[in-house]
This record gives C-alpha cells, sequence and structure tokens, in this order.
C-alpha cells in the first residue's frame, strides 16, 4: 500500500501517518523514505489552498517527523488577512484543531505562525473539552492537551493510539493487525520484568522509550548497565558519601584502574571494581569490531559526570550558588545524555561510522538540546524537594542569584529555555542540516522524550507511582487486543 502508485498523495500520506503513529515506521524505512522523497520533491504549495485544516496538518507532521521541511505556510490560508488572527470557523473543526496541535509540537525557531497555532490550539481544545464532545474525542483532545505524541514515550503512544483512534485505524485493517501482532510479540510480561535481579519495570520502561526495535538489543542492554552504574553514583554523590570520600572516588574514576582502589571506603571498592569490569567487558564485546574508540568515548564520559557531580556535591557543601552559566556548564554533563548516547552507541551495530561517530565527539547543538531539557525540566519539578532534603544548587537557585528576580519568574524563564530547545531539536532532526541517520538522533531525541513524560507533572524518576507505573501497567500487564 505503501508503494502503490495508485493510490493519491492525501491517502498515502494519510497511510504513513497511521504506520507512524502506531509505531512501525522501523519496519518500511526504505519504502517511506523512497515515497517521501518523490511527494516531497512534487510537492506545490498551491495544492494546499483548497485542503482542509486536518489534512495540511497530517502532511505536516509526516513530513516533519520524517526529516522534511515543509513550509509552515501552509498554514497561512487559517488566517485572518485584516487581524492577523486565525479564523473562528475552524475552532468548529475539532479534529482538525487536535491535528494542528500536534503539528505545532514540530516547530522550529523563527516560525511564529507555529507559535501562534500552538497558543491558539491549545486554549480552544481546553474549552471544546467544556462542551459535549463524542465520547472517543473528548478522550483525544484531553490525553493531547496532558501528553502531545511528539513528546512522549513512543511505545506507550503506538498503544494509545490503537485505544483512542480505533474507529480512525479500522480503515487499515491490516495495518492494526500487524500493531497488535508485533506488540504482542516485542515485550516481555511484567512478572518476568520482575524476576529479573538486575532489572526492573521502571528502567525497562526507559530503555524501551530510547530504542524499541527489536535489532538494537545490544544497544538496550548496554545502556540499561550503565544506567544501573549511574543510579549507584548519582545515590553515592548524594546522599551516602562524605566530600572526602566522594573526591576519593572521583579520583579513582579519574584514574582508572584497579591499583588505586586502596585509598577508597570499603563500602565503595565493590562498585568501582564493577564499574572497571563492566567496561572491560565491553572492549572485550568490540574487539572483533575494531569499535575499542566507543568504549573509550564512553568511559571518558563517564569521568566526565563524576566530576560534575563531584562539583554539585561541593557547591551542596558548601551552600554555595553558582552563577547561572557556571551551573547550567555543569548541569548539562550531569544530565547524563551525552553518556547515554556514547554508551548506547557501543551496541548500534554498523550503522555508527566514524563519520558518526566525528559528529557525536563534536557535541552538536541537538545534544545541547537534549540535555538542557533535562537538566531544567528535572530542576523545575523537584527543586522544592531538594530545598527540603539538603541544601542544594539548582536551575531555579542559580537562575534568582544571577539575574535578581523572583522564583515564579525564574521557573518561567526556565519553562521558555525548555520550549526553545525543543524547537533546536526538532531543527536538528531536519535531513537539512542532519548529518547522521535518524537511527541515531534517537536515543538524544528520546532521552528528551522520556524526560517530558517523567517530569511535566511531578518527579516521576524518584516517584514513578505517580506517572511511570501507568505506563508500565498498559505496556507489561494490559495485553494488545488480538
Amino acid at each position: 500500500m505503501i508503494i502503490d502508485p495508485t493510490i493519491d498523495i492525501n491517502e498515502k500520506l494519510n497511510l504513513i501517518y497511521f504506520v507512524y503513529r502506531l509505531g512501525l515506521t522501523y519496519l518500511f524505512v526504505e519504502e517511506i523514505d523512497g515515497q517521501l522523497d518523490r511527494l516531497f520533491n512534487e510537492l506545490n504549495l498551491i495544492d494546499y489552498q483548497e485542503a482542509d485544516l486536518y489534512t495540511i496538518s497530517v502532511h505536516f507532521q509526516v513530513f516533519r517527523s520524517h526529516g522534511y521541511k515543509l513550509s509552515c505556510d501552509v498554514f497561512n490560508k487559517f488566517k485572518d488577512c485584516n487581524t492577523g488572527a486565525f479564523k473562528e470557523d475552524i475552532v468548529a473543526d475539532v479534529r482538525g484543531m487536535l491535528t494542528f496541535y500536534e503539528s505545532a509540537q514540530l516547530r522550529i525557531r523563527e516560525e511564529s505562525i507555529i507559535d501562534e497555532a500552538f497558543s491558539f490550539t491549545e486554549a480552544q481544545l481546553i474549552k471544546s473539552l467544556e462542551k459535549t464532545l463524542e465520547r472517543n474525542l473528548a478522550q483525544q483532545v484531553k490525553y493531547a492537551l496532558e501528553k502531545p505524541v511528539h513528546r512522549g514515550h513512543l511505545m506507550v503512544e503506538a498503544r494509545l493510539f490503537l485505544i483512542h483512534f480505533e474507529e480512525e485505524c479500522s480503515r487499515y485493517d491490516s495495518l492494526v493487525k500487524l500493531a497488535k501482532v508485533v506488540e504482542r510479540h516485542g515485550l516481555p510480561s511484567y512478572n518476568s520484568l520482575r524476576k529479573r535481579q538486575s532489572i526492573v519495570p521502571e528502567l525497562y520502561l526507559w530503555i524501551l522509550a530510547l530504542f524499541f526495535e527489536p535489532y538494537y538489543s545490544q544497544a538496550r542492554i548496554i545502556t540499561t548497565k550503565i544506567i544501573l552504574l549511574l543510579l549507584v553514583l548519582d545515590d553515592t554523590y548524594d546522599a551516602y558519601a562524605t566530600i572526602e570520600e566522594i573526591r576519593l572516588l572521583t579520583d579513582a574514576i579519574s584514574r582508572w584502574d584497579v591499583s588505586v582502589m586502596e585509598p577508597l571506603p570499603e563500602y565503595i571498592k565493590p562498585f568501582y571494581e564493577i564499574l572497571l569490569n563492566e567496561y572491560v567487558g565491553f572492549n572485550k564485546q568490540v574487539s572483533q569490531e575494531g569499535k575499542a574508540h566507543l568504549v573509550d568515548a564512553s568511559r571518558q564520559a563517564f569521568q566526565a559526570i563524576a566530576r560534575g557531580y563531584l562539583k554539585e556535591a561541593e557547591w551542596r557543601h558548601s551552600g554555595e550558588v553558582p552563577s547561572f552559566e557556571e551551573y547550567r556548564k555543569i548541569g548539562l554533563t550531569t544530565s547524563t545524555h551525552d553518556l547515554l548516547c556514547k554508551s548506547s552507541l557501543i551496541g548500534m551495530g554498523k550503522i555508527v561510522t566514524e563519520e558518526a561517530f566525528t559528529w557525536y565527539l563534536s557535541h552538536p547543538p541537538i545534544m545541547t538540546a537534549s540535555e538542557l531539557i533535562s537538566r531544567l525540566r528535572d530542576d523545575v519539578m523537584t527543586f522544592e524537594f531538594e530545598r527540603e532534603r539538603a541544601p542544594t544548587a539548582t536551575s531555579v537557585d542559580a537562575y534568582i542569584k544571577t539575574y535578581g528576580v523572583s522564583e515564579a519568574v525564574a521557573i518561567e524563564e526556565l519553562k521558555k529555555m525548555a520550549e526553545n530547545a525543543w524547537k533546536d531539536i526538532n531543527e536538528g532532526c531536519l535531513k537539512k542540516p542532519r548529518d547522521v541517520p535518524m537511527d541515531l538522533l534517537a536515543p538524544v531525541v528520546n532521552l528528551a522524550r522520556m524526560i517530558e513524560v517523567a517530569y511535566k507533572y511531578n518527579d516521576g524518576f524518584t516517584f514513578p507511582e505517580k506517572t511511570l507505573k501507568d505506563y508500565i501497567t498498559l505496556l507489561f500487564q494490559v495485553s494488545a487486543p488480538i
């Protein structure tokens, strides 16, 4: 159906949209790219003059989410030429407004019409919930306002699309059957996860957010090990070790040799030995592939995080609040995104070329944007809890100190920074200027998505029962219907 030349552009892009929303794009990458390349090159914006809001929004989402920069000018027809405001008649088209709202999540910088669309559609959709909407449509609107698909856990979003858009999905019966078969054969049960001592469902949920394609099993395994090591390291620096013990451990991690373990406290020595041994294992794993430089990059990123954690511990110990720029520099490192993304490369296979590795080492803007979202969303949601637990420095405190503003103003400014960072991520995913395959960007983007899931409304990492429990239940305890 994707490559069928007799299907018109509207039907084909709608089909590709459903493939994307059902989480099946990875099964048809070549076919979809081939079709979108042709359709995008043949595109004429005049063709959209007679199209409705839903159709244009679907096209916009399909092209943008696959890296094609469809111009935001396609939405100009929905604005009043005299007032510059959006036309009132589109408000009644709730389905179109909902899809327009999801399209706005894909905006980049300097797209004022999409910025306006984001605020306009959000406000109007909230109002629509006060009216008598058909039950299924009301559910769709409510969920999109809470968790836009572009900033969600892709596997969860695919399952929810099956649930909330069941009627719309029914037009592609074979596609729905495929989605259900893939899901039933690709996910472990909750009980099987609980039986594994090394993995808990909460962690597995995070890993699936980064890579859900079956062929990235090794990347999932390696990244899981790194996260487990980081959890122990973070707790040690944050809650258990004295400042002197933290300095000893940081020095040992910087020197990276079992011979320097002796000065460490007895309770830290097992962790240090396990850390070194895991990386020995990573090196053995890639020794035949000539990929030792990937393991070395991961090790260096781990060492950088230890130094960052030390700096944060010293601020906490002294009661110092750094400048915002100083905090930002350390906070981007301790977001852990650089380490997790570089570590994932070890298990991603031949797609990680020398050019791709060089791109990662350059620390591109999309990586900085992902790190910034993590640091700011985390701090805004947890700074009050952190203050109660112990004196500490967060981006909120650093911003207040540096710019002399109130707490409320600081929080709003940090939220704006996070929104702009999403625009940078969206731009980094476009085929131009993108320098690497989208699969290599996936962990960068998906980490930012998972941060939105975990920290949008509460501290879902520290208290997973508040947010992540529902996701775990949906994926691992509730089977997809036959």
